[in-house]
C-alpha cells in the first residue's frame, strides 16, 4: 500500500500573540492558547486539537466497522480527556453508542475502538524530523 501523505500549514493568524491558523485541503481552523497561559483563546489549543483528531478517528473507525457489519449505529459519541501527571501523557478515551446493539456487538466495536490510525500513532511513537523551510 502506497503511504499517505497529509499535510497541514500553520501559520500567525493575526491574533496576537499566539493566535494561529491552520490550512488542510482549504479547510482552516483557529488555535490559540487560553488565556490562562497567555493567548486571547481565538481557537482551540494544540492538545485539545490532538483530541479532537484522536476522538474523531476513533468514532469514524468504529462507524465504519459497523457500517461495514450491517449493524445500526445510530449515534456515537466520544470523549477525550488528556492529561500529563508526570512524565508521560495519559488519554483517556469514553465511547457512547446508541443504536439496536447487543453486547458482543457493543464489545466488538469497543474493541475496533483501539484500531483508529491516530490511537496506533500515538500508542506507537512516530518519528518527527524538523527542518527548516
Amino acid at each position: 500500500m502506497a503511504a499517505r501523505v497529509r499535510t497541514v500549514t500553520v501559520s500567525d493568524s493575526g491574533v496576537a500573540p499566539y493566535g494561529m491558523t491552520a490550512v488542510a485541503r482549504g479547510h482552516a481552523w483557529a488555535v490559540d492558547e487560553p488565556g490562562e497561559t497567555g493567548g486571547k483563546d481565538s481557537g482551540p489549543e494544540p492538545f485539545e486539537l490532538l483530541c479532537g483528531a484522536l476522538g474523531a478517528c476513533t468514532a469514524i473507525t468504529v462507524r465504519m466497522y459497523a457500517g461495514r457489519k450491517g449493524w445500526t449505529l445510530e449515534r456515537i459519541a466520544v470523549t477525550v480527556t488528556y492529561e500529563k501527571p508526570a512524565e508521560r501523557g495519559r488519554f483517556s478515551i469514553a465511547i457512547a453508542l446508541e443504536g439496536p446493539l447487543d453486547a458482543a456487538q457493543r464489545e466488538r466495536l469497543l474493541a475496533i475502538a483501539e484500531k483508529c490510525p491516530v490511537h496506533q500513532v500515538l500508542a506507537q511513537g512516530a518519528e518527527i524530523v524538523t527542518a527548516g523551510a
